[in-house]
């Protein structure tokens, strides 16, 4: 059976308490995202989202980063709070202007995420996903929208989605609504329930459960456990999956991410 690749990782990189627990004790600052590179997948570049970055910056990091390594990146805060979708667009221009492109091959999906308040809005998410470019400079973008509100819980969100080819993002193991239809040619989900009494931030039977519906998603289904709106969507032949262990107990995210590769 044909599946797509499955990218595991955490968000960002720079966070004390890894060090002397997922970073060796004297590791420089500067080198951790070598060496997160090197243990990860993938990694969602939270960065983006508080201030806008540089091209020298974005290829600082794709030269640090070895082959087949994809960073996913956080869109700006001031993207998705704009009141108007006309004022969205002009956010989101200012956005790929910065210079995310200089990724290149390792670019990866570009995560929207809506704060808890963003009810959902036909017309203007309709507007936005508009808005959203399939391609900059060459590279091909892919969109995944986080909506956090009770609201999208309704099958318009999804077939909106589904129309602009937008993945919703799988809000696993949080308070946040869980939406898991599959609507684009990828998956993505951030998982959010790492315990520190656990030495890999989830108990075995979790983590084989994630990893069970990673690969239920790359071969192109949906887990029948996961609830969805639309159930009756088309099957794919493969689809690629995304999926970041964050939040929780964040100093164990690092171990949960590797634990899942290692299942996968």
């Amino acid at each position: 059976m044909t599946a797509g690749r499955i990218y595991i990782g955490v968000g960002g990189w720079s966070f004390a308490p890894w060090r002397e627990v997922f970073y060796p004790a004297g590791l420089p600052t500067a080198h951790e995202l070598e060496y997160a590179s090197r243990h990860l997948t993938s990694i969602e570049i939270n960065a983006t989202f508080y201030r806008t970055q540089t091209r020298e910056t974005f290829l600082k990091w794709r030269d640090l980063t070895p082959e087949g390594f994809i960073f996913s990146v956080k869109a700006p805060r001031y993207a998705v709070s704009r009141r108007t979708a006309h004022e969205a667009k002009e956010s989101i221009g200012h956005f790929f202007d910065s210079g995310v492109a200089a990724l290149g091959r390792k670019l990866g999906p570009v995560l929207w995420q809506f704060p808890p308040t963003r009810k959902f809005d036909r017309d203007f998410f309709e507007a936005f996903l508009a808005a959203l470019p399939r391609v900059c400079e060459g590279v091909p973008l892919r969109h995944a929208i986080e909506a956090r509100n009770e609201s999208f819980m309704t099958s318009e969100f999804v077939s909106l989605a589904r129309a602009h080819r937008a993945a919703i993002v799988v809000e696993g193991d949080s308070d946040f609504p869980l939406i898991a239809d599959p609507t684009a040619s990828f998956v993505y989900a951030r998982i959010m329930g790492t315990r520190a009494t656990h030495r890999q931030g989830y108990d075995a039977q979790t983590l084989d459960l994630w990893a069970a519906r990673a690969k239920k998603w790359a071969e192109g289904g949906a887990p029948c456990d996961l609830p969805r709106l639309c159930p009756n969507a088309p099957k794919r032949s493969a689809r690629e999956v995304f999926l970041y262990v964050i939040r929780g107990a964040k100093a164990k995210n690092p171990a949960a991410a590797m634990a899942l590769i290692e299942r996968l």
